[in-house]
């Protein structure tokens, strides 16, 4: 584009107006100034776009041509400005969250529930995956912000956390009968001999309780391996074994006296959970408004 917004306004006002003075008195600038910006224009097209008549102006053939493009414009450049402002007024946004299956039902759905609520034209879309997975969207500025349990806040660069996570070893009163059967009763006998219910090792959660495991000479004989801690604790329930699982999930069960809980002599370390962003985001204002109903 050779000319400024400016001129092609000056032109298209004396368009509108048939007047250099008219459209001089609507633009509040001089006369002389308004015929230079049209002479200017003019020259760099290398045609007249207008028609000096005694009256005023009119458009020739190619000045009609320029006023409808520049017309269609100007009217985009209203239509944009226009929807900024609805945008911002309403606080229409987009929110992309990553986070794990377990931290999606059992943390973030009660957030979002109050979020949405108190932010209903922002788009919110949720992906479910591994927190190591997260992190990487995240890193990678596919995602705004991540749920995410972690031991260690250097594996992100910002980190807001909403509480901890603590692990317990859970079973039924039933299943530890039958293991009692078997003389086997003691905490060590039944971490060793029992039948032991864990996530898989694609999970972060697993090599927390695996390091747990080492230091403490844990060796569990029998693993059985889930990919999610809903089946964990649905595995539990019916008595299949204990189950490794996060204490705040199973509360209900363990006042109700569904669940047992495994005394432990030393506590498995808490995580941390919370609220990761990453890179600087488009999405900064749903991203703070989020953060900020954290708080």
């Amino acid at each position: 584009m050779e000319q400024t917004l400016s001129s092609y306004k000056i032109f298209k006002t004396v368009a509108e107006e048939g007047s250099f003075l008219k459209a001089a008195e609507k633009l509040y600038i001089s006369q002389p100034a308004i015929s230079k910006s049209v002479k200017r224009l003019e020259d760099s097209l290398n045609v007249k776009i207008f028609v000096r008549e005694a009256r005023g102006v009119r458009l020739t053939n190619d000045g009609q041509m320029l006023y409808e493009h520049i017309t269609a414009a100007f009217n985009s450049i209203d239509i944009a400005e226009n929807k900024i402002k609805r945008k911002n007024s309403l606080g229409i946004g987009t929110l992309r969250i990553g986070t794990s299956a377990t931290l999606c039902k059992y943390v973030l759905l009660p957030y979002l529930t109050d979020f949405v609520s108190n932010n209903p034209h922002i788009q919110v879309s949720i992906q479910c995956q591994s927190t190591a997975d997260t992190i990487s969207l995240l890193n990678n500025g596919k995602i705004d912000i991540g749920l995410v349990g972690i031991t260690d806040e250097n594996l992100v660069d910002n980190f807001h956390c909403i509480n901890e996570s603590h692990y317990v070893f859970v079973a039924t009163k039933t299943y530890l009968d039958r293991l009692t059967e078997r003389n086997i009763s003691s905490t060590e006998e039944i971490l060793s001999q029992g039948n032991i219910m864990l996530l898989d090792k694609q999970n972060v959660s697993r090599h927390h309780i695996e390091r747990y495991f080492d230091e403490n000479n844990i060796y569990p004989s029998n693993i059985l391996e889930v990919n999610n801690m809903d089946l964990l604790i649905d595995f539990a329930r019916i008595s299949m074994g204990v189950a490794c699982v996060i204490k705040e999930f199973v509360n209900d069960e363990l006042t109700n006296g569904t669940f047992i809980e495994i005394p432990l002599k030393k506590p498995v370390a808490s995580r941390k959970i919370g609220i990761a962003t990453g890179k600087k985001s488009e999405n900064e204002i749903s991203i703070m408004k989020f953060i900020d109903m954290l708080k």
